[in-house]
């Protein structure tokens, strides 16, 4: 019997390519259309869990024989989700708040399985930001490499310079922690 077709459910290049990094590639990839919005107190890791549980469920109804693998990251700081910055104030706004402090990142992992079992794990990685003069926040608005981006910025790109410590997953703030991944993929069937 042949393996079942793997899913991905997000639409983001990033995680495409981080799979790629270790040798996993989608056959198909079907962005989930799922309302992301947070639920009354709900903390960080939890909303993460769900949101990835959700996407890989909403897909896997539609593809019920393949595999699915849904995800979602935030970045945090304390209880506060920060948001994906789609406009320069927002973007000005996240990288005021975590200039000179520690924030974590967390990245939920889901895999559908043909026939429904749910297999889902979270990561969690804190990430340590010098203190930003306005300067160089200017510059790094400049730059639009935070658009779109959760708590507006990408430590892959320009912002690295920035980061003073990392204690976890650096794949995990790209926006998906390949350990985890690799071993929920692995755990519910999927091989090369």
């Amino acid at each position: 019997m042949s393996a079942p077709p793997l899913i991905l459910a997000s639409q983001s290049p990033r995680r495409k390519a981080l799979l790629e990094l270790i040798g996993v590639t989608p056959d198909q990839i079907i962005p989930a259309d799922i309302d992301e919005a947070e639920l009354k107190g709900e903390k960080p890791e939890v909303y993460v869990t769900r949101l990835a549980r959700e996407k890989a469920l909403h897909v896997a109804g539609q593809n019920p024989h393949a595999l699915v693998l849904g995800s979602d990251t935030a970045v945090a700081v304390g209880r506060r989700i920060l948001p994906k910055t789609e406009d320069e104030q927002s973007a000005r706004f996240c990288l005021e708040l975590l200039s000179g402090r520690s924030h974590r990142v967390f990245s939920g992992v889901a895999v559908v399985k043909p026939g429904g079992d749910v297999m889902s794990r979270v990561c969690e990685t804190r990430v340590k930001v010098r203190s930003l003069d306005r300067s160089a926040i200017d510059n790094y608005i400049a730059s639009d490499e935070w658009r779109g981006k959760a708590g507006g910025y990408a430590i892959q790109g320009l912002f690295a310079k920035h980061i003073v410590q990392l204690i976890g997953s650096h794949s995990n703030v790209v926006g998906l922690p390949l350990y985890e991944t690799y071993n929920l993929l692995t755990g519910a069937g999927w091989s090369k």
